[in-house]
Formats: C-alpha cells, sequence, structure tokens
C-alpha cells in the first residue's frame, strides 16, 4: 500500500512544483514588466528633450526598440499564464461543457508544444554547445558554422546581438512553463491558483 502511494505523492509534488516555478516566474515578469515599462518612458522622455534642445543622443531610438522588444516578450510570456491570449470562441462555445474542457486542453497543449519547439530551436540557433567547442570563440564557431550571432553587434549601442536575442529562449522557457501550469489546472490535476498583483475582472479572461 505504501508502496503505490509513493509514487502518487512524488507526482502531485512534481506537479506543486510546476505551479510554483509558474507562479515565481509570473511574479518576476511582473517586476520586469514594470522596470521596462519606467525604462521606454525615461527613454522616450529624454529622446523628446534632448531632439527639442537640438542635442540628441543618437543610441536612444535603438535602445527604445529593443525596450519595447523585451517588453513584448514578457508580457506574452506573463499573458500566457493570465489566460490573457487570443481565442476564437466560435466554434467552442457551441459545444458542450464536456467538449469545451476537452478543447481547452487540446489547445492548452499546443502552447506547450509550441515552447518546447520554440525551445529546441532556439537551442540550435544559438548552438551553446559549439560555443563550448569552439573555445567560446564566437570568430572561430562562425568560420565552422556560418552561424554569425556571436560575432554581430549592434549599429548605436555596438551590444553584443546575442544578448539582446535571450529574450527569445527566455520566453520559450516561460511560455512552456506557464503552459504547463495552465494545462495541469485544466486536467484539474491541480487548484487553480489566483494570480498575485495582477488586478483582473471576470471580463479579462479569454482562454
Amino acid at each position: 500500500m505504501i508502496e503505490q502511494t509513493m509514487p502518487a505523492i512524488r507526482a502531485l509534488s512534481l506537479r506543486r512544483t510546476v505551479v510554483r516555478m509558474s507562479s515565481a516566474l509570473l511574479a518576476f515578469e511582473r517586476l520586469a514588466l514594470m522596470g521596462l515599462m519606467y525604462l521606454l518612458t525615461g527613454l522616450i522622455l529624454v529622446n523628446v528633450v534632448t531632439r527639442y534642445a537640438r542635442f540628441p543622443i543618437y543610441w536612444i531610438d535603438e535602445s527604445a526598440v529593443y525596450c519595447v522588444v523585451w517588453l513584448t516578450f514578457i508580457g506574452a510570456s506573463a499573458m500566457t499564464r493570465l489566460r490573457l491570449d487570443f481565442a476564437v470562441t466560435m466554434l467552442t462555445e457551441r459545444l458542450s461543457p464536456q467538449r469545451q474542457k476537452i478543447a481547452k486542453v487540446i489547445s492548452t497543449g499546443m502552447v506547450v508544444v509550441f515552447g518546447v519547439a520554440l525551445t529546441i530551436t532556439c537551442v540550435l540557433w544559438m548552438d551553446p554547445i559549439g560555443l563550448a567547442l569552439a573555445g567560446f570563440d564566437g570568430r572561430k564557431l562562425a568560420a565552422e558554422t556560418f552561424n554569425f550571432l556571436y560575432t554581430e553587434h549592434t549599429q548605436t549601442l555596438n551590444w553584443p546581438t546575442w544578448v539582446l536575442y535571450l529574450t527569445l529562449p527566455i520566453f520559450a522557457v516561460s511560455m512552456t512553463v506557464h503552459g504547463l501550469a495552465n494545462l495541469l489546472e485544466d486536467l484539474e490535476l491541480v487548484p487553480r491558483t489566483p494570480p498575485k498583483g495582477f488586478q483582473l475582472s471576470e471580463l479579462d479572461g479569454v482562454n
């Protein structure tokens, strides 16, 4: 009897761990979104003032663009956990409640599959193993694989582009974690956890 309950306890612990990881990640994303919004607002204000004073800072435009990119991907990840992603309900709203539940599980599962596929794609694209084998020399890796990711720099900031492109694998992993948490809730394997720090009305949830 005890041997049979141990796997069930471990599975429940694993499911709760996934939900806790998602909650912690969502709390961090909330702080990151707030910080990026303040940063973007500050960059725009400084850009307006300096242009009005005829002393423009040339790298602010590029900084604002990358700030918006990071803001978009982090926000999209948070929206996945908050179930604020877009959904077409013209078909599912005509189904029975049981079939609506099945459709929701399928759609949430597709989010997880997409997140895993995007994670694998990012690993193949950034090729951390190849970079390590090349002695963390971006030029050597480019010469061997024609992957110039680690040799390129931004136009005005002169930052390595791979640092800014990290938003893609971060988004892929975070969306996968949020998707798994949503899937566990949809399958009723864990109780639904209300998000902390986000004030959502009953009409905000779309999915």
